[in-house]
């Protein structure tokens, strides 16, 4: 038996009492009139067995019985009791609570559940021990995977006590478990709704449950809610990556943004797959930034990912490239500024802004690509926001980047990584790279 299950039958052998001896009606001696009469009237107000019972059910005996796990004459003294004619209710209810831990200790589930509920009825418990009983049958039934009793006991427990949070969850998970995914996430969200009204972050398991209800019942509206809000308030590697890729994976999505997918990704995660930082540097070269080339190298040999095994020479290949290209870039930069400002677009001054932000030069960059957008014709205005939006959040100029952010529009995965971009200016402090 699991040391956790051993602790489990502790608790509930204490909630029941194993060693409250139950009311006995013995025989005495005739007394006094006044005195019998006391005494019988006291005796009226208690509840006792009679003493039949009380020889098979006397903890001094029944104790060490349990102590030697002797549970078969345990059981057959229970047995002998209900033979008895014309139980008493307090009798019942003595014979239950022994139904109870013999149960527990037994592993009887049928026995324990049948004699908690009989106990629950009795009439014979405080408020306090009956939700005691209430919240013992419903874990029962919970532990045994009887999510729908479960539920029902759990809720009960929920309206006698008054305490509905203490086992909400619970509650939706034997809703999730059960496969009552609708309920489960109707339920879920009433308490988001609450926790957001009240400006309190969701817990993890919250988020996490949330997602696997999405997976479940394949709603991947549901699941991207989970995940948005577990990168909002629980930024990990692993969420971080599983966005993206969720993301990436929309009907609308248009692969025209896989670079400034490596953008994020690359800001928001410790350490990216050694393909990503190859891939990032080689579309950062087409595109025409190869200091932005060069950082995703030097990033991915930092990393100690790049440089080793079969590919360590196509490794080594793009690394030389995006130097050589990194180095002319920034001997020449400056002399495309002239050209980029007679153009009939904003276009040159755009890519020229943000290739100055590559080189950390933020305050340049932001303010070309600025009078790019100002000068218009750009065939993507909207990619432009995006490309100042991330320039400012890169600067750390974090107010600036979610103004900015929040106007980006657009369904084909622009949008999504403008919020997602929102979420990392927003990072917890302790998820700050």
């Amino acid at each position: 038996m699991s040391k956790s299950r051993i602790a489990r039958i502790s608790l509930l052998l204490a909630a029941i009492g194993l060693n409250a001896a139950p009311a006995f009606i013995g025989t005495a001696h005739a007394q006094e009139k006044d005195k019998a009469a006391a005494a019988a009237a006291e005796a009226a107000k208690q509840d006792t067995v009679r003493p039949d019972l009380f020889k098979l059910v006397d903890p001094a005996v029944i104790k060490p019985l349990m102590d030697a796990k002797n549970y078969a004459e345990v059981e057959s003294r229970i047995k002998q009791g209900e033979a008895l004619p014309t139980l008493s209710a307090y009798e019942s209810f003595v014979l239950n609570r022994l139904r109870v831990a013999l149960g527990s200790a037994t592993n009887n589930q049928p026995m324990m559940t049948a004699g908690l509920a009989a106990v629950i009825e009795s009439g014979k418990l405080s408020d306090k021990e009956r939700g005691d009983f209430i919240q013992a049958l419903a874990t029962t039934y919970y532990n045994n995977k009887d999510y729908a009793n479960a539920i029902v006991w759990f809720n009960r427990y929920a309206k006698e006590s008054g305490d509905a949070a203490k086992n909400r969850q619970h509650v939706l998970r034997s809703y999730y478990f059960n496969n009552d995914f609708a309920t489960a996430k109707a339920e879920l969200q009433k308490d988001l709704a609450a926790k957001q009204q009240s400006n309190t972050a969701p817990s993890m398991e919250e988020l996490q449950l949330l997602a696997n209800i999405g997976a479940k019942s394949k709603d991947p509206a549901t699941y991207l809610v989970a995940m948005e809000n577990l990168v909002k308030y629980y930024p990990t590697d692993d969420y971080w990556l599983d966005l993206l890729s969720r993301t990436q994976g929309k009907a609308t999505y248009s692969t025209r943004f896989a670079l400034d997918v490596f953008r994020l990704e690359k800001a928001a995660v410790s350490k990216m797959a050694p393909e990503e930082y190859t891939e990032m540097a080689e579309l950062a070269l087409l595109a025409g930034f190869p200091t932005e080339a060069k950082k995703a190298m030097d990033a991915g040999y930092a990393q100690g990912v790049l440089g080793t095994g079969p590919n360590a020479d196509k490794h080594r290949k793009v690394r030389d490239q995006a130097n050589r290209q990194a180095a002319d870039d920034t001997k020449n930069i400056a002399s495309g500024e002239a050209s980029a400002k007679k153009s009939k677009d904003g276009t040159g001054l755009v890519n020229l802004g943000y290739a100055y932000v590559t080189m950390e030069q933020f305050d340049k960059g932001i303010d070309l690509i600025q009078q790019g957008i100002a000068k218009g014709g750009l065939k993507n205005a909207e990619d432009a926001k995006l490309r100042l939006g991330v320039s400012y959040a890169l600067a750390g100029k974090k107010d600036e980047a979610i103004k900015t952010l929040e106007t980006v529009t657009g369904t084909d995965g622009r949008n999504d990584l403008a919020r997602y971009w929102i979420l990392w200016v927003n990072r917890p402090a302790t998820a700050a790279k």
